[in-house]
């Protein structure tokens, strides 16, 4: 926590001062974001520095594994879909990009199953993505499985976004666009799902 506090310092310090017309105009008039994220939790993984992105820019959804559950309104918990409700159909974001990436754990747990201390949410969460498991479980060699399985599970958030309603209507209207794409940590190269099926690096 101490070194949290002392980054917090320094922003105040140097950061605020730098951006603190742009937080003030946030203030006033709100915030119009040009892409909403989905990404995953993994501490590796930052949306705004991979895309260079500063305040009020892209508004980010994270989960496990950057997985987007089917439409199911209910009397449970959404927190992803409640997320996504108020993005599309509140700030009517144009731009819908489902973020994976490379060595996720989430994906680990879903190819050779989860920790025994990760039973109560992470073992059922990643069932959300048990047709990705079973597009890849017969590759060989687990690092080409774990890279595979990672692009297929970005491919079923993207699907299950398509079962929400309010998205279908806006994609069919042409106002909003979906977009997958993966990162590599170790690399830092991007790649993002072309209309055949595949993954390729951003030129």
């Amino acid at each position: 926590m101490d070194q949290l506090i002392e980054g917090y310092r320094r922003f105040r310090e140097t950061g605020w001062p730098e951006r603190k017309r742009i937080f003030r105009q946030l203030a006033e008039r709100g915030q119009k974001p040009r892409a909403l994220i989905v990404s995953c939790v993994d501490s590796r993984v930052d949306p705004t520095m991979i895309f260079d992105c500063g305040p009020g820019e892209i508004l980010i959804v994270r989960n496990v594994a950057n997985l987007v559950p089917p439409y199911a309104p209910d009397s449970a918990y959404h927190g992803t879909s409640a997320a996504l409700e108020f993005g599309v159909r509140v700030l009517e974001i144009p731009h819908l990009i489902v973020l994976g990436h490379g060595m996720c754990g989430g994906v680990s747990a879903l190819l050779n199953g989860a920790p025994a201390h990760a039973q109560d949410f992470v073992a059922p969460w990643m069932q959300i993505a048990e047709s990705a498991r079973v597009k890849t479980t017969a590759i060989p060699d687990a690092v080409e499985r774990q890279t595979c399985c990672e692009h297929e599970v970005i491919k079923v958030s993207l699907n299950n976004l398509m079962t929400f309603p309010w998205i279908a209507e806006r994609v069919e209207q042409g106002t909003l666009s979906l977009h997958g794409a993966w990162y590599a940590i170790e690399s830092g190269v991007l790649e993002t799902l072309q209309a055949d099926g595949t993954f390729q690096p951003v030129p």
